[in-house]
């Protein structure tokens, strides 16, 4: 089968960053699902481990965790998927990605793809609406209200993939009034455009951006980028007793400003329960399809910004630039393999 892979960790700009290459079609056995690959979406995770992570042996290491595609074929113990459905999902950062043309996946990580949507619209959220879902409804727990702040979230980063579906969350599942940030233009209107009540500029000390709306110190605060840029002003404009969530990867985490506020620090990683198997890693499964059903629904909307057909090395490694330069809007999507031999 078709797939994209490296064989040495590094730099995006070197020619043999990202290689076509043809590796075994894999077989599905016990709970996996082999499924047919029609796109996959790239996210900073895929840049992160491209950059850093060489591949076991002489192998070659496969990127990728969010796809849509077809079940070809299902292991002995799956019970809940056919071959021939539709399915999303991210998978799991331990095992090879969906860069490929088949791809093995456990059926407890997997929803049934919205029928309202195509192929690369649906690519674009799995991987993020399941961070933005964990984080705000799992570790910042945002229906439990903050006595004295306001009800409120601050997004820092409402822009990128994460921010764009959890502005859209916020707003069809709570009554939290939705702060984003963003700096540029065009990405203050898509933040408006999902959502967002209210835009302040993160390039802007945020307690003064937040305090000029005369709102009040919010009750959450969600960090999708940039957090070691941000931490003294969000610990500035943070309610007592408010609640922070981040998702990237700071060096450094000084949180010694948040303990006068008594305010609770939270990590996401959507990896988390795949990587341990966890007793509930079904939830993610059943989470893709209840996003599903708000989608088809009409209450959310893809985060899709830009198509790259087809999947190949040239493609991805475009993608890839495109996110290490920070100034990416919702989400980048590469459609089918070439059919050429």
């Amino acid at each position: 089968m078709k797939a994209v892979a490296y064989r040495q960790a590094g730099a995006i700009d070197r020619p043999d960053s990202l290689l076509d290459v043809d590796l075994p079609t894999p077989v599905a056995a016990g709970r996996d699902l082999l499924v047919e690959i029609a796109a996959i979406a790239v996210n900073p995770v895929d840049t992160k481990v491209r950059k850093s992570a060489p591949p076991a042996s002489d192998d070659v290491k496969v990127l990728g965790w969010d796809a849509v595609g077809r079940v070809a074929a299902i292991g002995d113990e799956v019970a809940g998927f056919q071959p021939g459905d539709e399915v999303w999902y991210a998978g799991s950062i331990a095992r090879p990605g969906a860069n490929s043309q088949f791809h093995l996946v456990d059926e407890r990580l997997v929803g049934r793809k919205p029928g309202t949507l195509s192929d690369a619209e649906a690519a674009a959220l799995p991987l993020t609406a399941i961070t933005a879902w964990e984080m705000l409804f799992d570790r910042l727990d945002v229906r439990r209200k903050v006595p004295g702040a306001a009800d409120a979230i601050l997004i820092v980063g409402g822009a990128g993939g994460v921010g764009s579906i959890a502005i859209q969350l916020a707003r069809a599942l709570t009554d939290l009034t939705v702060i984003a940030t963003a700096s540029r233009p065009e990405t203050r209107g898509w933040v408006i455009e999902l959502g967002a009540h209210h835009v302040v500029d993160h390039s802007r000390p945020l307690a003064d951006e937040v305090a000029a709306l005369g709102i009040g110190a919010p009750a959450f605060v969600f960090s999708t980028t940039e957090t070691h840029r941000h931490l003294q002003e969000i610990a500035k404009l943070i309610a007592p007793q408010g609640r922070f969530g981040l998702i990237d990867d700071p060096d450094g985490l000084d949180i010694m400003g948040f303990k006068r506020k008594a305010v609770s620090v939270h990590w996401e990683l959507m990896f988390t329960r795949s990587l341990f198997e966890t007793p509930d890693m079904e939830e993610q499964g059943k989470l893709l399809t209840e996003v599903a059903r708000l989608v088809d629904a009409g209450r959310l909307r893809t985060t899709l910004t830009e198509v790259l057909r087809p999947i190949n090395a040239d493609n991805l490694r475009r993608a890839h630039a495109i996110i290490e330069s920070g100034r990416a809007r919702g989400k980048i999507v590469l459609e089918g393999f070439s059919q050429e031999k």
